[in-house]
């Protein structure tokens, strides 16, 4: 493993129904690397497996044959604990739909992956929210209900909750999707800032041929298979 691969994904494949008449293969062997510093777009038709492969490399599923390395930890065999600790220390999530618990004020939203893994947070971790917070224009919004802002400002939210721990893998799942155009564009450079600052590379999960066409690389992935993997600047 070279120092700046955060993900590597050999030959892995995934069935569901395993031993059944109607067993089904989803993804065919799939081979690619996820950089540092890269900034790619995982596209695809709708049934060509990238939600699939999503919950995989975000450890949240498992695959069926092959290896997934994250940060050179082969994860495959690895306990429940062992995967959901990695996940929670390297990965960070933003989905289409934020998930803010809306009766929780700001801070507490964005601090809460801490929260859950070492309970009351400490100052440190308090201050890396606000510095969160201001990175992602909200710094005076940290005291409000989640249930009192926009909903491209709860986007706004859940992007600083997903890097209260400092991940080295961002995952973004159609995240502009519920947006308005000035909004999306607005997440997608703070999407660019967070990769070219915080050391921390970046898959977007996008139907969005004008966002895809904005990354750097471009990985299409086409019934189960790895169709092309494009670098914008090769």
């Amino acid at each position: 493993m070279s120092n700046d691969e955060v993900l590597r994904l050999e030959a892995l494949k995934k069935s569901y129904n395993i031993g059944q008449p109607n067993e089904i293969e989803v993804l065919h062997g799939i081979d690619f690397t996820i950089k540092r510093h890269d900034f790619a777009a995982l596209i695809g038709p709708s049934g060509s497996g990238k939600s699939t492969l999503l919950n995989i490399l975000g450890l949240l599923d498992q695959p069926t044959e092959g290896e997934i390395y994250l940060l050179g930890q082969a994860t495959r065999q690895m306990i429940d604990q062992e995967r959901t600790r990695l996940r929670g220390e390297s990965i960070g999530f933003v989905f289409q739909f934020h998930h803010l618990i809306q009766a929780f004020t700001v801070i507490e939203n964005v601090l809460m992956p801490l929260m859950l893994v070492h309970g009351k947070p400490n100052k440190q971790a308090i201050e890396r929210a606000h510095d969160l917070l201001e990175a992602v224009g909200l710094k005076d919004f940290s005291k409000r209900k989640a249930s009192q802002l926009s909903g491209g400002q709860q986007q706004r939210v859940a992007i600083a909750r997903a890097l209260i721990t400092q991940p080295a893998l961002l995952l973004a799942d159609e995240p502009t999707g519920n947006l308005d155009s000035q909004t999306a564009t607005e997440v997608f450079e703070l999407f660019r800032e967070v990769n070219a600052t915080q050391d921390c590379a970046v898959l977007l999960v996008t139907h969005d041929p004008r966002l895809s066409a904005t990354c750097d690389r471009t990985i299409k992935l086409v019934d189960g298979r790895i169709e092309s993997d494009v670098l914008s600047n090769p």
